[in-house]
């Protein structure tokens, strides 16, 4: 199948409908915390608070999401407001002394636990850039750059932050350079920075030679140093929604660039690869953990369906499809579009379910916790109805 443009045109509708009046309001204004600061975003299917603690990177999420907003879609005081809570928490309880930022904090902002990896940062960055260009805040603009850089110091130097293993089995995984390419371009897109076209670069080329595997058709998340495969439980483990979630960071970038045929080429190629491995042909959906060698997987939720990777991969293929104009693009855009919408959507309450079974039944109510809030799904219907209204534009007198 390919879409035509009255197709592409109900899509863009339809992407802005539920992000407009069924994603955002489901979250923004009632979870603002006007007595604290931030947000109060760990909530259950009606919208009622479960835990009042706070998630950094999610915090930082919902910063971005709200300046993105105020930035691309309407400058509502609401959003504005919104952010500047949100910029304010951040800068005020969610860094240590040492400059690293904390993983999980209380409703006031004491600090409960901090990672090993840097991801609170890096949606830090993105967050104080985009909130940067909302209010032209300076001091926003110098502390995003300057986080960027500490980030690119933490991705390029092992040794600074503390190790989860020992060195007996050294590897590193594919989240670092795909996060750190998201992160370079937000900050170009929203602010700009003269580093962000250079690591970039770097971050791709370093996918594309250690973790894309062109000759079993896969993308993997570990690999030892040298891009080799470690045949061990842990390192055989893939994530298809994550890697195709790298591809559609690829592909924007190669829309960047003009269209830029190798990137082009690179990110459909993770697509394919790892639709071929991630889709489950008996129920519908991605799989979360899938096998390098199609062995048992050690994680008990390896054959359960989260809403993040079908978020990533709804953009990835409609991305694919308008870029390429390949109708299995289009084909799998509608399948993966169809049933996120029909199992995971919350038609009473808005908003979506964040856990279900393999068989596409609801595992638990929740739709927000330390690792659910509002980004991934208000970022999908954002970043769709952007990349169809450019599009239609385009192609406006066909």
């Amino acid at each position: 199948m390919s879409y035509t443009l009255q197709e592409l045109n109900a899509l863009r509708d339809f992407y802005a409908h539920q992000l407009l009046n069924d994603t955002v309001p489901f979250w923004f204004p009632h979870s603002f915390d006007k007595e604290y600061g931030g947000f109060l975003l760990m909530r259950d299917a009606c919208g009622t608070l479960i835990d009042d603690d706070k998630a950094v990177w999610i915090q930082g999420r919902a910063t971005w999401l709200l300046s993105t907003l105020y930035n691309t879609v309407e400058q509502k005081d609401e959003w504005l407001d919104g952010a500047k809570l949100g910029f304010d928490f951040l800068n005020q309880h969610c860094f240590d002394t040492d400059g690293r930022m904390f993983f999980h904090v209380t409703r006031k902002g004491s600090a409960i636990r901090k990672r090993r990896y840097f991801f609170s940062e890096t949606f830090a960055v993105i967050s104080m850039a985009s909130y940067a260009k909302a209010t032209g805040c300076k001091a926003a603009e110098e502390r995003a750059r300057s986080l960027f850089g500490k980030c690119i110091e933490y991705a390029s130097a092992p040794g600074i932050l503390p190790a989860k293993y020992t060195d007996e089995r050294p590897s590193k995984g594919i989240g670092v350079p795909m996060i750190m390419i998201n992160t370079a371009q937000q900050l170009r897109e929203t602010i700009g920075d003269d580093r962000c076209d250079e690591w970039i670069d770097k971050w791709i080329s370093e996918i594309e030679k250690d973790f894309v595997k062109d000759d079993i058709r896969c993308v993997m998340e570990q690999v030892a140093p040298d891009g080799s495969i470690i045949d061990h439980i842990n390192e055989r483990t893939l994530n298809p929604g994550h890697a195709m979630e790298g591809a559609w960071f690829i592909l924007h970038e190669a829309k960047y660039r003009n269209n830029d045929q190798r990137l082009i080429d690179l990110g459909c190629r993770m697509l394919d690869y790892m639709w071929e491995r991630g889709w489950d042909e008996k129920y519908g959906g991605i799989f979360y953990f899938r096998d390098v060698y199609n062995r048992p997987v050690q994680e008990y939720w390896q054959d359960m369906k989260f809403w993040w990777p079908h978020n990533e991969v709804i953009i990835a293929m409609l991305l694919a499809y308008l870029m390429t104009g390949d109708k299995k693009y289009a084909e799998r855009h509608k399948m993966v579009h169809d049933y996120a919408y029909k199992h995971f959507h919350d038609k009473e309450n808005g908003e979506w379910f964040g856990y279900l079974h393999r068989d596409g039944t609801i595992a638990q109510t929740a739709k927000g916790n330390l690792y659910k809030g509002p980004f991934h799904l208000p970022r999908q219907e954002w970043y769709c109805m952007s990349i169809l209204n450019e599009y239609l534009e385009e192609n406006k007198h066909w």
